[in-house]
């Protein structure tokens, strides 16, 4: 399988090692927007050819899937050109900045008949995983689910900490992940979302969020995320009847602070796109369709007007 690179930052640099895995996988192409980062990776990873025109790129038969990991506001037309080129695509989340682009470009993969992929990633952890199938399976009612999300980013840089050329979004990206798996967990869409950011930043926008959502059977779940926080943290504790659980920066402890499932890196992206490149293979949806966040989508966008109505 060729794939085209779009983007060269952090999660594409940990796309490309999780693809190094994987046999068969080739680095054929890669699309940037600034000549100097966009060489030098392109070298470090092999790729047979790089640029900076997308359109011009696919033009190319021999790439068969794309992989885009540029900035929040470029994927839609990104994914719409390489879906209208005839390729597969895995996009990176948000799939869309707006409810009625995620529909757009959903509906879009289905009309050209080609494999889209959205970047939950979370859903792929063995420790995510295991709390639904216990949810799944009737092993745990759960009463409320906690997500937590921060990173200091009170200067425009990215997770490795190199300057940014573009601004990232707090609601549409990092608490993408949280409202996702929440959803994922307890198989449901919130029949109420309430939401408030805190004061935004002279450049950055919104640096804090509080969100919490009332599920069909009354479960709640609570989301708060901070850019303004000292230490990293990305943490969901679930409730339930039976017991409680706390995923902590990669792993799964129980009530007591015993190990549930052992460590998984939250940069481990190897399940993830196994499961993307097996659906291209086999002609299948893969797990994570663009109908399959598209509730996430709907509460997003229900907590953006929900906030910004105050």
């Amino acid at each position: 399988m060729n794939i085209c690179m779009v983007g060269y930052g952090k999660i594409a640099t940990q796309h490309m090692e999780a693809f190094a895995g994987i046999d068969g996988v080739r680095a054929h192409t890669l699309v940037g927007r600034r000549p100097e980062p966009t060489r030098q990776f392109a070298e470090r990873f092999g790729f047979g050819s790089h640029g900076f025109d997308l359109e011009a790129a696919l033009a190319d038969d021999a790439i068969d899937a794309v992989v885009i990991t540029s900035p929040n506001e470029m994927h839609v037309l990104q994914a719409e050109i390489a879906l209208r080129a005839g390729k597969h695509v895995l996009l990176e989340i948000p799939i869309a900045m707006t409810y009625d682009e995620a529909v757009r470009v959903t509906e879009l993969s289905r009309t050209v008949d080609r494999r889209l992929m959205v970047c939950h990633t979370m859903r792929s952890f063995r420790a995510m995983r295991e709390i639904r199938r216990r949810v799944r399976e009737g092993e745990l009612k759960v009463h409320q689910v906690v997500g937590q999300f921060g990173i200091l980013r009170r200067t425009n840089t990215t997770a490795d900490g190199t300057p940014r050329s573009w601004t990232d979004n707090i609601l549409w990206h990092h608490a993408a992940h949280l409202v996702d798996l929440s959803l994922w967990f307890l198989g449901a869409e919130p029949r109420e979302v309430f939401c408030r950011f805190g004061p935004p930043h002279p450049t950055q926008n919104f640096m804090d969020l509080s969100m919490v959502m009332t599920m069909p059977d009354g479960a709640l779940v609570t989301i708060t995320e901070s850019y303004n926080i000292s230490d990293f943290r990305w943490r969901a504790t679930v409730i339930g009847e039976e017991a409680t659980l706390e995923y902590r920066e990669g792993t799964l402890y129980d009530g007591a602070g015993d190990v549930v499932v052992p460590h998984q890196s939250i940069w481990d992206l190897y399940d993830q796109n196994v499961e993307f490149v097996a659906a291209v293979r086999e002609g299948r949806d893969p797990e994570i369709t663009g109908e399959s966040v598209l509730p996430t989508m709907k509460a997003l966008a229900d907590a953006e007007r929900s906030a910004l109505a105050t």
